[in-house]
């Protein structure tokens, strides 16, 4: 069995954070999580114990170069963790699980274990929603995914997440720089951050987040709930098919090693299975 870390840095999420540290936890094992607070105004949340925790100083003061230093740092942090003996490092923000489908009856760590991995791998990015109406506010004491039942298909949670050897992320886990990505067949990023409304509104209202110059980022991601409120769900198993093999062989212009879906807007129900997972 591979020997796997977990990376994060976060500022101002403990909501998020709360539930990363109970489900990675679980997965690979408090003492494989690594957790960086940005910021020395910060203190470790008494859920941490156990885990790697540290306060660091805070990186850049708007959200560009911030993001550039934040994900630099974790880069070098990845780098120290190979060589501490760890055969895999995921990164991931305080609002993304990666989850293997149930239907395999694997861990995490037994899936990723078994997968032959040369630089990268990435699972296919599911951004949830809340459907207005049917759903209410998301709850930290239940499952999420009894919660909340709908997603985009993003190919902006489509991440290198998951690495296995020294390399330099770009921007919020998007690509590994220099190289190209493979999507794994039935992982999946699940990204939580605009899948409910007051937690929206508290990001919006938060003034440190604000001074960064998150606003226009997170109105812009929170067209999330809006689509999945107002689109027909799609099937799940037909349309993440689709999305690997569209993911895949389609790239932006602007970037080959990132994936795109000719801007398709898919949103599928996430089957029953799923439900107890996290």
């Amino acid at each position: 069995m591979k020997k796997i870390a977990v990376l994060t840095m976060v500022r101002n999420d403990d909501f998020f954070l709360r539930k990363w540290v109970e489900y990675y936890g679980r997965e690979l094992g408090r003492e494989n999580l690594y957790i960086y607070y940005d910021g020395e105004d910060q203190s470790i949340a008494d859920f941490c114990h156990g885990t790697n925790a540290y306060v660091h100083p805070k990186i850049g003061t708007q959200v560009v170069s911030a993001e550039k230093g934040r994900l630099k740092f974790l880069s070098q942090e990845a780098a120290a963790l190979f060589s501490m003996g760890y055969d895999l490092v995921i990164g991931a923000d305080a609002d993304e699980y990666i989850v293997v489908d149930p239907k395999l009856g694997v861990s995490l760590r037994e899936y990723l274990s078994a997968c032959d991995i040369d630089v990268c791998l990435s699972p296919l990015g599911l951004d949830f929603g809340q459907k207005l109406g049917e759903e209410g506010d998301l709850s930290i004491d239940e499952t999420f995914l009894s919660q909340r039942r709908y997603a985009q298909i993003g190919t902006r949670y489509t991440k290198p997440s998951v690495i296995a050897q020294p390399c330099l992320w770009g921007s919020g886990f998007h690509r590994v720089k220099g190289h190209n990505f493979r999507i794994a067949s039935d992982l999946y990023l699940l990204h939580f951050g605009y899948a409910d409304t007051k937690i929206l509104e508290g990001r919006l209202g938060d003034a440190d987040r604000v001074a960064q110059g998150w606003k226009k980022h997170i109105y812009k991601r929170s067209r999330t709930i809006r689509y999945v409120t107002e689109k027909k769900a799609r099937d799940f198993d037909r349309w993440t098919r689709f999305a690997r093999i569209c993911q895949t062989w389609c790239r932006p212009p602007y970037a080959w090693n990132k994936p795109a879906m000719f801007e398709l807007r898919i949103v599928v129900r996430i089957p029953e299975r799923f439900r107890e997972i996290l």
